[in-house]
């Protein structure tokens, strides 16, 4: 089989390393489930209140604002990333071999 000439194709890309959202509220928002259990079982309060209810209390509250946070966060990285992306050039490469996937 004989190989078939193709132009090269290039373009100018921008490349830069944006932070993925997920894991920053995933974080975050288990930062704040610790700052819930600390604040609920390790800070005396008062005896009238169960401490499995204080914790519920302030584990939404902080688990929350933990996730915002963990969402500011990465919104800054995501400006950051911005100020440091690259210019690049790229080539498209023909494939040396067709593909012979019945699936395809």
């Amino acid at each position: 089989m004989a190989f078939e000439e193709h132009p090269v194709e290039r373009r100018e890309v921008t490349v830069r390393r944006a932070p993925k959202y997920v894991p920053f509220l995933v974080l975050g928002a288990l930062v704040g489930v610790v700052a819930a259990a600390v604040v609920a079982y390790a800070v005396p309060g008062d005896a009238t209140f169960d401490p499995g209810a204080v914790f519920g209390f302030f584990l939404i509250m902080f688990a929350a604002g933990g996730a915002i946070l963990g969402a500011v966060l990465a919104l800054v990285l995501d400006r950051l990333s911005i100020k440091r992306q690259q210019r690049a050039v790229v080539e498209s490469v023909p494939d040396s071999e067709p593909d012979t996937d019945p699936q395809a």
